[in-house]
């Protein structure tokens, strides 16, 4: 084979596997796309709002099909209202991502009322349907949010009406949200309230959050992968040995004690 014959050789080989690598690239954002957009997506925690089951600085992963698809679960909102595709219904206790409208943000708080539910807090205790959610104190603690500030806080176990049972902390019972007017949550809609209750901004403040349309929902957190110290970029690897949480990598967002549903 003459030299200008293997020189047009190597060119095609070259040129071959270059659009070889373009493909594969084009498959793996696809792919990349495809699992984000249906079935799994990576948030992140940027406030105290649901410390301490979800820290700043707590990475995880939204469970995006088990509720179906709505419109903010796309790259780029879709127009239109309610969930195609659902396998369940979102449930008391769940942990839900959500496209929070008055703000334009995404947020994530617990379910705590379901559509037609009566929702209240008195003195510091949640009240649903008229009846007081049982909690019980199991210790206290220090929390830090976003902007340094840190409080003493009283850790409790609380206990939902389908038995689901989770951490709550409060600064005490005499916060500006601990005494709220009875709401009742629309056809469609659900109330959302951060586990962090004294510095969560959620349902209780109607022209913040208020009822959030089933249509919102992003998912369902699921599992926490990665959590760092201080909010700090998880790139700057030189930190890590001093500032990743290693016990809270790889567990799910959810405590694993239950109780009796109340009658």
């Amino acid at each position: 084979m003459s030299e200008t014959a293997t020189t047009k050789a190597d060119k095609k080989v070259k040129k071959n596997e270059l659009r070889d690598t373009i493909v594969v690239i084009i498959e793996a954002l696809l792919i990349a796309l495809v699992f984000r957009t249906f079935l799994y997506q990576p948030f992140s925690i940027p406030t105290a709002s649901m410390q301490s089951t979800l820290e700043i600085g707590d990475y995880f992963v939204a469970d995006k099909w088990i509720w179906g698809l709505g419109s903010y679960s796309f790259p780029l909102p879709l127009p239109f209202s309610g969930r195609i595709l659902a396998i369940s219904q979102p449930q008391r206790g769940d942990i839900a991502v959500f496209h929070n409208a008055p703000t334009n943000e995404d947020y994530i708080k617990r379910i705590i009322g379901l559509p037609g539910d009566r929702i209240q807090m008195k003195e510091g205790r949640l009240y649903i349907n008229g009846t007081i959610v049982p909690r019980e104190q199991v210790g206290t603690g220090t929390d830090k949010d976003s902007y340094d500030s840190s409080v003493p806080v009283i850790i409790y176990k609380e206990t939902l009406p389908n038995g689901v049972v989770h951490s709550i902390q409060e600064i005490d019972d005499n916060q500006p949200l601990d005494n709220t007017a009875e709401y009742v949550v629309p056809a469609g809609h659900y109330f959302m309230m951060g586990d962090n209750r004294d510095r969560s901004a959620d349902s209780r403040v109607l022209s913040q959050v208020g009822y959030v349309p089933a249509g919102n929902f992003i998912g369902k957190a699921e599992a926490r992968f990665f959590s760092i110290k201080d909010n700090l970029p998880p790139w700057e690897l030189w930190t890590w040995p001093t500032s990743i949480r290693w016990d809270r990598m790889f567990q799910s967002v959810y405590q694993t004690y239950t109780t009796t549903p109340a009658p």
